[in-house]
């Protein structure tokens, strides 16, 4: 018989209080598409990389041209039953920490309050000459103002408030300069290729070592950033469960493992133990 919510609630309830790993599986139906299949390869083409957007100009226009296009998705996304379920979990106390690799702040919508974003926040924006950060939504008026003749249309969107355009063409688009000092401005998260800040690192570890098991929610664990987290409770025999549809890279680890919807798990959870 296939594990259900029932065999997650009575872990939990086994364990005791867990750490919780969570990916974008946790936000698809709240309108924010995933990356990868079921088979845990990429849905779409990679995100932009790290010393790309550094040290091309172009590389830079082009990210915020699509950015702009594809921020209202993320601005207007609401947290599902899957974030208000760990939510739940967290108030009732058998959630002690929750690492997420998403940077679309639904957790804390949703009501989480021990979050650790391992990979910020689309929230903000950081200048990377003189650190002063302002909201995207400032930044987002900054564009506009900058490009108010600007628009094109949109095919897909991505997890990461990316957007792929009708037309590619963004020779015009105009991605203004730091107000402050005139240097460049970067999403305050951590692109592909890019380290994790080693206190967030530190944290999450932290709180894994204080948890009795480990739960992964709607993450294949391909990256490292996340996977390292089931390397570490695998290590230290800890149970480790998985809701997530299709493989993840824990699936040799896991001492249970849910293939269905993520939203749905956690509610009956939450709601009565599954």
């Amino acid at each position: 018989m296939n594990p259900d919510a029932r065999d997650l609630g009575r872990l939990i309830e086994r364990a005791g209080p867990v750490a919780v790993v969570t990916g974008a599986g946790v936000s698809t139906a709240s309108g924010i598409p995933d990356y990868r299949d079921r088979n845990g390869d990429w849905k779409h083409a990679r995100p932009v990389q790290y010393a790309d957007f550094v040290s091309r100009a172009e590389v830079r226009q082009r990210y915020w041209a699509r950015s702009f296009a594809g921020w209202r998705r993320i601005a207007n996304a609401r947290p599902n039953p899957a974030h208000t379920a760990l939510a739940s979990l967290e108030a009732e106390g058998k959630v002690n920490t929750l690492i997420t690799q998403n940077v679309d702040g639904l957790h804390h919508r949703a009501g989480s309050r021990r979050v650790i974003d391992l990979h910020g926040r689309l929230q903000t924006v950081r200048c990377m000459r003189c650190g002063v950060s302002i909201c995207r939504e400032q930044w987002q008026m900054q564009l506009a103002a900058a490009n108010p003749a600007w628009r094109s249309d949109t095919d897909y969107f991505a997890p990461d408030g990316d957007a792929k355009l009708q037309d590619e063409d963004v020779s015009d688009f105009v991605a203004p300069d730091c107000e402050s000092c005139g240097g460049f401005v970067k999403p305050d998260v951590v692109f592909f290729g890019e380290n994790v800040p080693k206190d967030r690192v530190a944290s999450a570890f932290e709180a894994l070592d204080r948890a009795e098991a480990l739960l992964v929610v709607g993450s294949s664990l391909m990256v490292y950033s996340g996977y390292r987290f089931a390397r570490r409770a695998a290590d230290m025999g800890k149970p480790i469960a998985i809701v997530n549809r299709g493989r993840t890279r824990a699936d040799d680890v896991a001492t249970l493992k849910i293939d269905a919807d993520c939203g749905d798990i956690l509610d009956r959870v939450s709601k009565n133990g599954g």
